[in-house]
């Protein structure tokens, strides 16, 4: 069982596409919460203006304990109707541990137009190396190798959820992560 007074970070589904209401909620109540968010083009009337947009519409990431997550559901619950996004085997909640969520935000976190969000289901990273990003923007992410759109690129992925692609990293400036002999997974 979980620690109710640990906070954990959820993902969150908001109905009819009003992530950005419910952010805007809990920014004010100085919750922690990630929105990944992409600059798109829209046109009004004849102009083609640039807008920031979520990339992924009714999900929002948090960062609460799970007293404090129910006691957001029932305070928020009839303006905006969230729920927890469920792992079918277990049948609680999606916690995405803090040091994936890191790496997802420092990735997912730049508005940059070479970032490409994937679809996890498709995009199998068995077939990458696990790395560390050395050096630039994106320092201190860990993810995985692969060819994507013929650059090199850092995968981060949320395990189920969503996956998000680096722009072009230079191979000088990643290292292997070399797995842990220790871990039971790999024997």
């Amino acid at each position: 069982m979980v620690n109710s007074a640990e906070k954990f970070w959820y993902a969150l589904r908001i109905t009819y596409s009003r992530e950005l209401a419910l952010k805007n909620y809990l920014d004010t109540e100085k919750v922690e919460n990630f929105l990944p968010m992409r600059y798109e083009y829209v046109f009004r009337g004849e102009r083609k203006i640039r807008k920031l947009v979520p990339v992924i519409h009714n999900l929002i990431f948090v960062r609460l304990s799970r007293k404090e997550m129910d006691e957001l559901k029932a305070t928020v619950g009839e303006r905006l109707p969230i729920r927890y996004i469920m792992d079918r085997e277990t049948r609680q909640p999606i916690i995405i541990p803090d040091v994936q969520m890191r790496n997802f935000i420092a990735v997912a976190g730049s508005y940059d137009q070479q970032v490409i969000y994937l679809d996890p289901t498709i995009t199998s990273f068995k077939k990458g190396d696990r790395v560390r990003v050395t050096g630039g923007i994106f320092n201190g992410v860990e993810g995985y190798f692969l060819r994507i759109k013929g650059d090199r690129r850092v995968v981060v992925a949320i395990e189920g959820l969503m996956a998000v692609a680096t722009a072009y990293i230079h191979p000088s400036l990643v290292e292997p992560i070399l797995p842990d002999p220790t871990d039971q997974k790999n024997k």
